[in-house]
């Protein structure tokens, strides 16, 4: 199994030439087609229109938005020619998340970035990320919206809870785990919040992964009084950086509740407080 097709969202973020470039590294370390889609949030008009003091200062963002645009471009077909792969350009209509999310259905992974409340320019659409892991169907890879991480995915966290959300989690990251030098897999809390007998223990799911030829440390990590309190997202970035991981793998939990996404509290922490990349499966 291997990414042979990966979509990465751009926008006019700080963080967007660092998005692609891992776009770019991440498409040329599995020999995969890279589509790039440019999706900003553009505010209706009607209210713009009836300030006309503003008018002057929505057509600067506009053309601020373009200049970035077309630099975004460039490089990104000048990435392509070095690294010989084939790609796509696209420019996304409104409204921008329904556009990334379609486009993503038909991708083997997708890419965007972790919203930065420092940066209105990370803004697409409420619950942006969130509505891509429970709608897109395929494994989303998060970036932080700070950081570098150049050896990303060479040591791996995967959390593993025996929920169909986790195993479908290690199974879109098979191609990061096969390429990695150290997986390590933990379970936390798990005896206490799953029934006696229900779940799955770890070294299961690790002889599974060593028969495509992934090594896998496990650490089992049962309820103490230390960690009884400590919430499984809080817990899980405790672990990532107890290892040294720069991948974490995770399930994402939630539904939909008429307009609303309602995401588990792991999942939630997660998107908030990422210190390195996730990738989230639903």
């Amino acid at each position: 199994m291997s990414y042979r097709s990966i979509v990465v969202h751009l926008d006019t973020s700080e963080r967007a030439t660092y998005r692609l470039d891992r776009a770019l590294s991440i498409a040329q370390r599995f020999k995969a087609h890279l589509e790039a889609i440019f999706a900003t949030f553009t505010p209706e008009p009607s209210p713009w229109g009836v300030m006309a003091a503003s008018a002057g200062w929505y057509e600067k963002l506009e053309n601020h938005r373009q200049e970035r645009c077309r630099s975004l471009e460039r490089l990104f077909h000048a990435g392509l020619s070095r690294s010989g792969l084939s790609g796509d350009w696209i420019e996304a209509p409104t409204p921008a998340h329904e556009q990334v999310a379609r486009r993503g259905r038909c991708a083997d992974l997708v890419i965007a970035g972790q919203d930065d409340p420092n940066d209105p320019e990370t803004y697409i659409a409420d619950h942006f990320a969130e509505t891509l892991v429970m709608t897109t169907g395929r494994p989303l890879l998060l970036l932080p919206y700070s950081g570098v991480f150049p050896n990303m995915g060479d040591n791996v966290l995967v959390a593993w809870n025996a929920s169909r959300e986790a195993a479908r989690a290690v199974q879109d990251a098979l191609p990061f785990l096969g390429k990695a030098r150290h997986v390590t897999l933990v379970s936390i809390d798990a005896i206490k919040r799953d029934q006696a007998g229900a779940r799955i223990p770890g070294a299961d799911i690790a002889s599974t992964l060593a028969r495509h030829g992934v090594r896998v440390t496990v650490r089992e990590t049962d309820p103490t009084v230390e960690t009884a309190d400590t919430p499984v997202g809080d817990a899980l970035i405790l672990e990532a950086r107890s290892v040294g991981a720069n991948l974490i793998v995770m399930g994402g939990y939630g539904h939909s509740r008429w307009q609303e996404v309602v995401l588990g509290g792991a999942t939630r922490t997660m998107l908030r407080s990422m210190p390195v990349p996730v990738l989230m499966s639903h």
